[in-house]
């Protein structure tokens, strides 16, 4: 293969259509199904300044604003600049967003914006229609011999070569200390396809670049909106390839998740940002709208701001939520403009045009990730990320509301289109011999699943204090990490295993960065340093040591 793309939500089946012709030989590998990325349960939108009388540097404005000063000016820059042209180029691949009354595409408001630029599709069924659409794009060429699909496939490990020059190979360097000198080049990627063969079977793909389109975090915590495939497998391949993460502390807890009950784990519904764009408000559990005393935007403020504020009402309260009430808006309204949520509370017994619907934070995005220049590159040479996997330094400390679709979408087009002018050019044509790394091996048992998301939901969480996170690291390093060895631990090399280890080495490294980070900001809220730190506007990075230890500077 000249090209593997790992994941297939909105960046990574992007990637895969716009390689398809530029070079010879494209292997798109997913979890799940085709349909079953991240982006399908994208309920609020996608970002864009295409109404006349908004700009990109407005755009660019409140991006750097949620960022909590953290963003990288020029990355924030690329999304805003060349999100509207994307945004049409998925019209022309057959993504249909609501319309307004004259026709064009219908703008609506989110939180932390300053302008109506979030396009809907099927009121809050955006992600879905967007995934329809590129899918569609996709079937319609799954017989072209310059493509392969593999569904129902996990990814284990990203294949490297001996060590090859940054000159030779072309990591990415700069914006921020990632230095490639020493790395090794991609060499492909192993993978087990669910389904074939045995439980442990094993298999290899060679080729030079692997694009890493695979999503986040969720399953790291016990509550989360991420589907459950969710379970940082893109990030810990990185990891152990050599590349270099960053802003992993920089977790965002949606405000409004469906609140059912103190047992609930997993995947949980949304209720999207768009509803409190529309005009609903946030009351505690005596009644009282507490929002517009904290900031000024009220109910728009930023996520991290509206999350840390129920957080602290609950705690006033004692409550274990608040209510979102929409009641003002009405039946008609609520089943026209969000089908989706209004649906889904049916079947959950809840009628929100009647009552307050109860709410309270979940783990949502996860802004930190592999770091990549503006091409997708990392530094490992022929390694790229785009997605929510990346971290471009678009979202900072905090995601602005609607920007995860765009940033995808933007990157996944700018690295498709470097490896294939690299490619061009010469560069990629012969896929590197796979060699040994050094370091031992790890497994963590799958039964220990539940023991990493109590852990870093309750010391990790949206609070967070050096003793929660120390307290959440001894109950990690607690966990035995070489499962396969012990012979009283079932547990045995396979899906379950391998996702679980997956789980076990982004947790370790999340709750590393968190308690260095001593400051508060974004998705990172430390109570026992609650103010943001001018000293700590720079970014934490993260990589593994030959002997597998994590190195933080």
């Amino acid at each position: 293969m000249d090209a593997v793309v790992v994941g297939s939500g909105i960046a990574g089946l992007t990637a895969a259509l716009e390689l398809r012709t530029r070079v010879p030989r494209v292997l798109l590998v997913t979890k799940g199904e085709l349909s079953s990325g991240s982006t399908v349960w994208a309920q609020g939108g996608i970002a864009a300044a295409l109404h006349p009388s908004d700009t990109p540097e407005a755009h660019l404005q409140d991006t750097l604003g949620a960022g909590g000063g953290l963003s990288d000016p020029e990355a924030a820059g690329v999304l805003v600049t060349e999100g509207p042209e994307r945004v049409r180029e998925l019209v022309a691949r057959g993504a249909v967003f609501d319309a307004d009354a004259a026709g064009g595409i219908a703008l609506t408001r989110e939180g932390g914006h300053r302008a109506d630029r979030i396009a809907h599709a099927g009121g809050d069924a955006t992600g879905a229609e967007i995934s329809r659409a590129l899918v569609a794009q996709i079937e319609a060429v799954r017989n072209d011999p310059g493509i392969e699909i593999i569904e129902h496939a996990l990814v284990l490990d990203i294949l490297t070569g001996t060590p090859a020059s940054a000159e030779a190979r072309g990591g990415a360097l700069g914006r921020g200390a990632v230095s490639s000198a020493d790395a090794r080049p991609v060499a492909g990627v192993t993978l087990h396809v669910r389904g074939e063969g045995s439980r442990d079977g094993v298999g290899a793909v060679l080729a030079p670049v692997v694009i890493l389109a695979t999503g986040g975090i969720g399953q790291v915590f016990r509550s989360s909106t991420n589907p459950a495939g969710a379970t940082g497998d893109g990030i810990a391949a990185a990891l152990r390839a050599g590349a270099v993460v960053g802003d992993l502390e920089f977790v965002q807890f949606h405000p409004t998740v469906l609140w059912l009950g103190s047992g609930a784990k997993g995947q949980l519904p949304l209720i999207s940002e768009a509803v409190r764009g529309e005009g609903a408000l946030l009351l505690d559990v005596d009644g009282h709208r507490f929002m517009p005393g904290v900031h000024e935007m009220a109910e728009l403020a930023p996520r991290d701001v509206v999350a840390h504020a129920i957080v602290r009402q609950m705690a006033a309260t004692s409550a274990d939520n608040v209510l979102l009430d929409v009641r003002h808006l009405g039946r008609g309204f609520l089943g026209e403009r969000f089908p989706t949520i209004t649906k889904r509370l049916g079947e959950l017994g809840i009628d929100w045009s009647e009552e307050p619907v109860p709410v309270a934070p979940a783990q949502h995005y996860h802004s930190g990730g592999v770091v990549t220049d503006l091409a997708g590159r990392t530094n490992v040479p022929g390694l790229y990320a785009v997605g929510e996997v990346a971290c471009t330094g678009v979202h900072g400390a905090n995601r602005l509301a609607s920007n995860s679709l765009l940033e995808g979408l933007v990157f996944a087009y700018r690295a498709a289109r470097d490896v294939a002018g690299r490619y061009a050019a010469g560069e990629f044509r012969d896929v590197p011999e796979p060699a040994g790394r050094p370091g031992g091996q790890a497994l963590i048992a799958a039964t220990s699943r539940s023991k990493i998301q109590k852990a870093m939901s309750h010391g990790t969480g949206v609070i967070r204090t050096a003793k929660s996170l120390t307290r959440t690291d001894e109950k990690l390093s607690a966990i035995r990490a070489d499962a396969h060895r012990a012979a009283d631990v079932i547990a045995a090399p396979q899906a379950a295993e391998w996702e679980t280890t997956n789980l076990y080495q982004v947790a370790r490294a999340l709750t590393r960065a968190a308690w260095l980070r001593t400051e508060s900001r974004g998705g990172h809220f430390r109570a026992d340093h609650p103010a943001p730190d001018p000293d700590w506007r720079r970014r934490v990075l993260i990589s593994l040591s030959d002997d597998g230890a994590l190195r933080v500077r």
